[in-house]
């Protein structure tokens, strides 16, 4: 089947004059502070400014800490950000075979996903939603679009909890996560890599750094994944190029593109089960975690194309100015299918389904669900960032622009098959529908202008205190419309919002090895950042939200060991709400309130030289809804007293906030040429989300990992949930999707 194209052209017009002020800029500081490129004798004087730059972490892929970060827009010391910030490096990826953003982000605490509708990304942090749209980026550009990211051309996962709406504009109160590609070096070795594995798994990698000059180089990022997978098959590949130019001198430039392409199915999930007649709880299916029910033509095509243009001027010790341009291309197909419980005259026995008579024989129905979707971005980011010392202070400032647009279009799939009906006892029994049959129709368009001006100062105001102030607006339009589709007749809608975001913190480091913090933070969310408009939305205004932080970051073992620690309280506001009050209103009432308090800490480093640990905990005993309003139904009735939006009452523990939550990794090299490792991923019960009556229960699951390294070869066997731990990974309220089934895998790498 062909994809949908969109059928506007690319709105490039609108973004010209932002992208010629924005290499303006460039070109003003050039004219008035930068002399010529220093001569090459004086090139290597520039080489550390590379190497404090290019690597984020201690010892490159080597060390499962970091003690710097992107994400703050100019490269900055973890120690200097008063935010909770967790990093998952290369080489905890690499240990854990985390091949995926959803596999990595397990590997951190505080972490737990929706099993969406749409199966989307859809992200909850600190028990707030990260929006696939407006939350997640990539070497601090928003990745605006619905499509499992790989993490095959990552240098490192950047988490960033709690607000960030001086950071990035609108998005969620609970963070941010940020992608760093792996970019050209000027330094570092090539590998390949091949991984086999149980179901059919076959993964293949390779990572090559090429030095072209004195002061050029390129990366090249390719990966192959396919897998049988139970029927739930993988088949994915991409393709990441980086060239730099002038790498480490006054001006820098960068030019990379990113492929990724996906021709994978879709788990959709399993219901929930009540275990017996009259019981109200649920549990899961006993089934083995690796069962498939959906229909064989269920798919999940789609990916992502980006062209990205970097220029950096360095002006001068500390400063700099970083300007990017990126045009970015996204798409989805999706057809999946929701698994129910047939009927109970399709059952056997001819009852409603409980615990008492589950049986092979049980029947099983698969909806229908369709999301098809294309996206394109252009994007225009320009970063200074500069120390110097006025008024007897020193001081760090960040300051910058960034404009984006985004044209995005929804398709409908229509068709007059029905997907047949299965057993319990059958998983992939090979049966579908002709996908290549459904009539596919435009549904809506959403075409989004956002603008974002900002500056942080960070203030040395005596040798062991920083204070850190930040200011943000943002501009964020929406033009929303969809078509005429039978007897209904189109609609327009559109809305524009301006807003302000702060960010305040207090840092006290009384030695190089230790830094305390307390913070406020605010950021917002807009009605489009969904991507649509309904009638109430348009004449909403965004919701808000404030984090609240004190927390402390510490060296231990000479610096090779960093412990994090931080105590929270996020609040979001004024949710959208609708009452009784407002039955014939033309907007939504931001009337409702929850929050989320809670400890976490990270451990990541070296205990000695042999031994290294990584560990991220989070504990979240106080979540709640504060606030809400009387719903009504479509015909004007109130249906409940006092509930949130999301029909949560008021007093009520929200879904999808574990009360516990963490995992562990520690490898041991036992002699120079083996290396032991293992590790446990832990969460307790939660509700899923919109329900209050239930709980998914909790789990613990185990995993180990052996590496025999000879001279560049190395080979590694991984054992992920060893005791082959069924339990609901992601969750919504008629389903849960199963997390993975004991898997076994080799991987075989050689250095070059």
């Amino acid at each position: 089947m062909t994809r949908p194209s969109p059928t506007a052209p690319f709105p490039a017009a609108p973004l010209l004059g932002a992208l010629a002020a924005g290499f303006g800029l460039v070109s003003l500081a050039q004219a008035q502070t930068a002399p010529a490129d220093p001569p090459a004798a004086e090139s290597t004087q520039q080489m550390p400014v590379v190497k404090a730059s290019a690597s984020a972490v201690r010892s490159g892929k080597h060390s499962v800490q970091a003690v710097t970060t992107g994400i703050g827009k100019g490269t900055q010391e973890l120690r200097d950000i008063p935010q909770s910030l967790t990093v998952v490096t290369e080489r905890l990826i690499d240990d854990r075979n985390l091949d995926t953003l959803k596999e990595a982000l397990h590997s951190t605490a505080g972490i737990s996903f929706l099993a969406a509708e749409g199966g989307e990304e859809d992200i909850r942090l600190r028990g707030f939603s990260l929006q696939s749209t407006g939350d997640i980026f990539r070497d601090g550009q928003r990745d605006p679009a619905f499509y499992e990211r790989d993490t095959f051309a990552d240098d490192r996962l950047e988490v960033l909890r709690g607000a960030a709406g001086m950071l990035f504009g609108r998005g969620s109160t609970g963070g941010a996560v940020n992608q760093v590609s792996k970019g050209p070096l000027l330094f570092g070795r090539s590998e390949v890599g091949l991984t086999v594995g149980q179901r059919g798994y076959l993964r293949g990698t390779a990572d090559l750094n090429i030095r072209l000059s004195e002061n050029a180089a390129a990366r090249i990022n390719a990966m192959l994944t396919q897998a049988d997978n139970g029927g739930d098959r993988i088949d994915k590949q991409g393709l990441a190029v980086a060239a730099g130019w002038g790498i480490g001198m006054r001006n820098e430039f960068q030019a990379s593109v990113y492929h990724l392409d996906n021709d994978n199915g879709i788990h959709y999930g399993l219901p929930w089960l009540t275990p017996a007649t009259g019981s109200i709880r649920r549990v899961l299916i006993d089934v083995p975690a690796g069962n498939f029910y959906g229909a064989a033509s269920d798919q999940n095509r789609g990916g992502a194309d980006l062209a990205t243009l970097t220029h950096i001027h360095r002006l001068g010790p500390g400063s700099m100015l970083k300007t990017t341009l990126r045009s970015g291309r996204f798409d989805r197909d999706l057809r999946a299918s929701a698994i129910r419980f047939a009927a109970a005259d399709l059952q056997p026995d001819g009852l409603p389904v409980t615990g008492d008579s589950l049986s092979a024989a049980t029947v099983l129905t698969r909806g229908n669900n369709v999301k098809i979707q294309n996206l394109q971005t252009l994007a225009l980011q320009s970063d200074y960032s500069g120390r110097f010392q006025a008024l007897g202070l020193k001081h760090a400032v960040l300051a910058g622009l960034d404009v984006a647009r985004d044209n995005f279009e929804n398709f409908g799939a229509s068709t007059t098959a029905a997907k047949p009906r299965t057993t319990l006892g059958t998983p992939d029994d090979g049966a579908g529908i002709d996908e290549a049959s459904r009539v596919l129709a435009s549904n809506r368009r959403f075409d989004a202008t956002a603008l974002g001006v900002y500056a942080q100062d960070l203030v040395q105001l005596a040798p062991a205190w920083k204070l850190l102030l930040g200011l943000r607006w943002d501009r964020f339009t929406g033009d929303y419309a969809t078509p005429q589709i039978g007897a209904t007749a189109p609609t327009r809608r559109a809305r524009s919002d301006a807003l302000w975001s702060q960010r305040v913190g207090l840092l006290y480091q009384p030695t190089a090895f230790s830094s305390f913090h307390v913070s406020y933070g605010t950021s917002f969310n807009t009605s489009g950042d969904a991507y649509q408009y309904d009638a109430l939305g348009t004449n909403t205004p965004p919701e808000g939200s404030v984090n609240v932080e004190l927390g402390s970051k510490l060296d231990l073992a000479d610096g090779n060991l960093s412990l994090r620690f931080a105590l929270f309280h996020s609040v979001k506001n004024n949710e959208r709400n609708r009452d009784a009050d407002t039955v014939n209103a033309t907007n939504y009432v931001l009337s409702g309130q929850r929050h989320a308090a809670g400890l976490e800490f990270d451990l990541a480093g070296r205990i000695t030289p042999q031994w290294e640990v990584f560990l991220s905990y989070a504990w979240i005993p106080d979540a709640r809804v504060d606030k809400g309003a009387d719903q009504i139904n479509g015909a004007g009735i109130v249906t409940c007293v006092n509930c949130s939006m999301q029909g949560e009452p008021v007093g009520a523990r929200p879904g999808l906030i574990p009360r516990h939550s963490g995992t562990v990794w520690t490898t041991y090299q036992l002699t120079p040429q083996w290396r032991l490792g293992g590790g446990v991923n832990a969460r307790s019960a939660m509700a899923p989300y919109q329900v209050t009556s239930f709980e998914a229960p909790g789990y613990i699951t185990a995993d180990l990992m052996a590496e025999y390294s000879v001279g560049d070869l190395a080979f590694k066997l991984n054992l992920n949930n060893i005791t082959d731990k069924l339990y609901a990974d992601m969750l919504y309220r008629g389903h849960y999707i199963p997390g993975k089934p004991r898997t076994l895998q080799l991987t075989g790498t050689y250095r070059f």
